[in-house]
């Protein structure tokens, strides 16, 4: 049976200097951005410089400062970018309520149905993020948790 298991086993490696992407579980990670539906949020973010190898299968990353998370990663939870073109990842979104983060402008609206009501949800892009990773909020949970902000002036 060890052997069979080990088949499909790999032994991963990384230079300090290589990019990773770096693959976390939202629904673990309290500190990430809400989404409405977890399981279609981003699997890897990054990519990310490895900064040192900390022991035999941990690296150091070189994270956002805004980032709230732990910057030692497994050797599991890492996967090596490969060629030199310029990706756009996406980057570690933190939860507004832990970081201070504030919505910078309303990019789209949309009603949709809640609880057999037809309500308001608002694709809100958010201060230091990219509009790859704006989401969508409820019109009366943005106003409640930023009662200073004018959605109003919305497409």
């Amino acid at each position: 049976m060890k052997n069979q298991a080990d088949k499909h086993q790999s032994d991963k490696e990384f230079a300090v200097g290589d990019m990773v992407f770096l693959r976390l579980q939202p629904y673990r990670q309290p500190l990430l951005a809400d989404r409405q539906n977890q399981k279609l949020s981003p699997r890897y973010y990054g990519p990310y410089r490895v900064l040192e190898r900390v022991g035999k299968v941990a690296y150091k990353l070189a994270l956002p400062t805004t980032s709230q998370i732990h910057h030692v990663f497994h050797v599991s939870q890492l996967k090596l970018k490969l060629g030199n073109k310029h990706c756009l990842g996406s980057q570690l979104l933190v939860h507004s309520a832990s970081m201070g983060l504030e919505p910078l402008a309303i990019l789209d609206r949309r009603t949709v149905k809640r609880q057999n009501r037809a309500v308001t949800q608002l694709l809100v892009h958010w201060k230091g993020s990219f509009p790859e990773d704006s989401t969508w909020e409820f019109a009366y949970d943005l106003q409640k948790k930023y009662p200073h902000f004018d959605n109003s002036a919305t497409p």
